[in-house]
């Protein structure tokens, strides 16, 4: 609760209603994610703004209702439970705004005239969706992962999916039409087409926007005036697709309409190949380069944007190895909720099962969270990297890394809730963090292998920024023979953290199933076990790799170290070697 909340209980009934509607005024006028709702707030329907650009702003942040109703066949076929109306208070009392709800229909309509809805399946959309209504929540309510099982086959059979696309929003007009403002329909999600030209796609897209336009707007009741929401082909944030998407938007001229793309990050990072090992200067740009591109093309020109889906494609996953370093991905978030903020621009979360763990109702990473969560008022500090690392014998010396304090002020170092001294712990010089020697050796101790303290780097707002001191070798492998169903190189990880892998034939050729690429993708090519000190070539890297030919593999690690290894596959067998 706040503290403006706070005081106004203490206040005549009222005198606090007047603070209380002078605070939310107030929280308008700054605008879009510059405030955030009291989390333990009752819940309250929102009186939704009469402009569609004040309508999207009032909807920040959002959150996925990922991999429910839109999976197949059933809601919980993707190993997440039944949605109960606990899930969407929880999501309100934890500040968000509104939801998107995705769904695929495809299993539950008739694929041939009249392309009837299963009643029971409306209804259980038409339930999960008032839940979210009365919880006071804003939601978004689409047509999801048809758009690539059966709406992508317009160039093939348009005329049977333009008839089962029309007679879909027709029947969820209908049954949704009286239901409030606080509800929007969004078209199509991450609309593709098979066989087709740029043009072609860009023709097809216009047409279904243009039809689902035209079906709403004529159902009745509250559909006269609801928002609606349009994607770009892919819900991709390219500038052709954009002005495509602008150009559809003036057409209609309906001051009701919002644009909607996703964002995943830069492809490299985002799923850790190519050398996307780090949230770089190619990746900060890329992010900058799209939300500039959404402003410019639709905010700046009175059309707002709902960011309809966000995160990163690889990570978290509580499944596997973590393809991305976590303080890497850590900064991407918090640049991205910067940026949306900076762009004026309504941001989704997209949360299949990685985020909020819908059986504990906790989040399964409360640190990444938070990040996320403070990301949406203010702008949080990190370093250069999160981990020291130092060697496990010989001298220690002096480390640096370099301070983003991202305009704010760096506070200090702090080691639990022991403040690290500066002059004889660190020193500051411009950008440039130092941590002594002397601290070092002292919170290394015994120099065991891994992380030996973990410290506290704190600024003036926002998130504290955690830095890992870990002792480490070099990692050492050894030889190894297997099938191209998997080859287990033996490594002894020796503290480090395995970053990526490069494979080239002796010609100086890439190997891999990315032979665009000398660096594999994580978990795709490979994986490692830190803790069962392995690193597994998959089946699908042994399997592309050319017979009775050498691949030299470079396995690169976070603190600089690299190890060679050779591979040869030879029919069905394989055997590996140190270089």
């Amino acid at each position: 609760m706040t503290e403006s909340h706070k005081a106004a209980r203490r206040l005549p009934r009222r005198i606090a209603d007047m603070l209380l509607a002078l605070v939310a005024a107030v929280g308008l006028l700054l605008g879009a994610g510059l405030t955030a709702p009291a989390a333990d707030a009752a819940p309250r329907k929102p009186r939704v703004p009469a402009k569609a650009m004040d309508a999207v702003a009032a909807m920040q942040p959002s959150w996925n209702l990922g991999n429910t109703l839109d999976a197949f066949p059933n809601e919980t076929s993707w190993g997440n439970p039944l949605t109960t109306r606990a899930h969407l208070a929880k999501i309100r009392a934890e500040g968000f705004r509104s939801v998107r709800i995705p769904v695929t229909w495809t299993d539950h309509q008739s694929a041939t005239a009249p392309y009837a809805v299963d009643a029971s399946f409306m209804d259980r959309v038409e339930e999960v969706t008032d839940w979210a209504l009365d919880e006071g929540l804003y939601v978004v309510l689409n047509v999801h992962h048809d758009s690539w099982q059966w709406v992508g086959k317009m160039s093939t059979d348009h005329d049977n999916v333009m008839a089962r696309f029309n007679s879909l929003w027709r029947q969820i007009s209908s049954t949704f039409k009286d239901k409030p403002r606080t509800l929007l329909f969004e078209s199509i999600n991450e609309p593709e087409f098979e066989n087709a030209t740029a043009e072609q796609k860009d023709t097809f897209l216009n047409e279904l926007n243009t039809s689902f336009h035209k079906i709403v707007r004529g159902s009745g009741g509250r559909n006269t005036d609801r928002m609606l929401v349009l994607p770009t082909i892919y819900c991709k944030p390219d500038q052709p697709l954009m002005d495509t998407l602008y150009n559809t938007i003036r057409s209609l001229n309906d001051p009701h309409l919002i644009a909607t793309v996703h964002y995943y990050s830069w492809y490299p990072f985002s799923v850790n190949m190519a050398g996307g090992t780090h949230y770089d200067e190619a990746a900060r740009k890329d992010l900058d380069g799209a939300f500039t591109r959404m402003r410019d093309t639709f905010v700046a020109r009175g059309i707002p944007v709902y960011l309809g889906e966000y995160g990163l494609l690889s990570w978290p996953d509580h499944h596997h190895p973590s393809r991305v370093e976590r303080g890497e991905a850590l900064k991407y978030f918090e640049h991205f909720g910067h940026a949306a903020r900076r762009a004026g621009v309504t941001t989704a979360l997209w949360d299949p099962f990685a985020y909020l763990n819908r059986e504990t109702f906790q989040w399964r990473d409360q640190e990444l969270f938070d990040l996320i969560k403070s990301s949406w008022t203010t702008r949080s500090g990190s370093t250069s990297f999160d981990r020291l690392f130092v060697p496990k014998s010989g001298q220690i010396t002096d480390q640096s890394l370099i301070l983003n304090r991202n305009g704010l002020v760096f506070r200090g170092l702090w080691h639990g809730d022991q403040r690290l001294a500066a002059g004889s712990d660190y020193t500051v010089s411009g950008d440039k963090l130092t941590l002594t020697a002397a601290a070092l050796t002292r919170l290394v101790g015994d120099r065991s292998y891994g992380d030996n303290a973990t410290l506290q780097a704190r600024f003036s707002r926002g998130q504290a920024w955690k830095i890992h001191v870990t002792t480490y070798d070099a990692p050492q492998q050894s030889g190894a023979k297997g099938t191209t169903s998997a080859l287990t190189i033996p490594t002894r990880f020796r503290g480090d953290q395995l970053a990526t892998m490069e494979a080239k034939y002796g010609d100086g050729t890439n190997a891999g199933p990315a032979d665009w690429t000398a660096f594999q993708e994580f978990n795709i090519s490979f994986t490692p076990d830190h803790k069962g000190n392995t690193i597994t070539l998959t089946e699908k890297f042994l399997t592309s790799l050319r017979d009775d030919a050498p691949v030299t593999l470079t396995f690169y690690f976070y603190s600089g170290a690299k190890v060679t290894y050779q591979v040869t596959k030879s029919g069905t067998s394989v055997t590996g070697s140190t270089a």
